[in-house]
C-alpha cells in the first residue's frame, strides 16, 4: 500500500512539475511577444513575469531529481549492459547486484551531503534573486530526490534477489492503453522476421 502511494505521488509530482513549467514558459513567451504589439502594449505591460524563467529552472531541477528515481524504478535509465550480458548467469547476477548497490551507496552519499548543505543553508536566510524564495527550499530536492533514488535502487535490488528480474521498459508499450502489449509483441515478431 505504501509503495503504491509513493509511486503515485512520484508520478503526480513529475507530471505536475513538467506541465506547470511548460504552461508557465508558454504564458511568459506569449506575454513577451504581445507587449511588442503596439495596440496590446497597454494590456500586457503591467503583467510582470520576470520571475518565470527562474521558477521553471527550479521546477525542472526538481522534476529531474524525482524523474531519476522514477527511471530507476521503471527501468528506463540508459545502461550499458553489453559486457554484463556476455557473462555467465551466476557472475551476471553478482555484477548487476554490485551495480545496484553501488548506485544506492552513491545516491545515499549525495543525499547525505545535500541534507548537510540544506541544514547549513537553512539559518542563513538566503533567498533566490527573482522569487525571493528561501534557498534551502530550492535545494531540498537534492536530499529528497537522492534518498528516493537510493530507496529505488534498493527496491530494485531486493526484487532482483527475489525474482531474478530487473524492471525493463518496452518502448512499444503504452501504459494504460489496451492491447498495447499484444501490439508490442506483434511488432517484435515482425522485427525479428526481417
Amino acid at each position: 500500500m505504501f509503495l503504491r502511494i509513493l509511486d503515485r505521488l512520484e508520478e503526480i509530482l513529475i507530471a505536475t512539475l513538467i506541465a506547470a513549467a511548460t504552461l508557465l514558459i508558454f504564458v511568459a513567451v506569449c506575454q513577451r511577444y504581445l507587449v511588442g504589439v503596439p495596440f496590446l502594449y497597454k494590456y500586457f505591460y503591467d503583467f510582470n513575469l520576470t520571475w518565470a524563467q527562474e521558477l521553471c529552472i527550479y521546477m525542472f531541477v526538481w522534476m529531474a531529481k524525482f524523474g531519476a528515481a522514477y527511471g530507476v524504478r521503471t527501468g528506463i535509465h540508459v545502461g550499458v549492459d553489453v559486457i554484463v550480458n556476455m557473462l555467465p548467469p551466476a557472475r551476471q547476477k553478482k555484477v548487476i547486484l554490485f551495480g545496484l548497490f553501488a548506485g544506492a551507496f552513491f545516491t545515499f552519499i549525495v543525499g547525505t551531503m545535500g541534507a548537510k548543505f540544506v541544514i547549513e543553508l537553512y539559518p542563513s536566510d538566503q533567498v533566490s534573486p527573482d522569487l525571493e524564495m528561501p534557498r534551502w527550499i530550492i535545494f531540498l530536492c537534492v536530499p529528497l530526490g537522492s534518498y528516493l533514488m537510493c530507496f529505488r535502487f534498493l527496491q530494485v535490488a531486493w526484487n532482483y534477489i527475489k525474482t531474478g528480474e530487473l524492471p525493463h521498459h518496452n518502448p512499444a508499450e503504452v501504459e494504460g492503453l489496451e492491447g498495447s502489449e499484444a501490439a508490442a509483441k506483434a511488432l517484435l515478431a515482425k522485427e525479428s522476421g526481417r
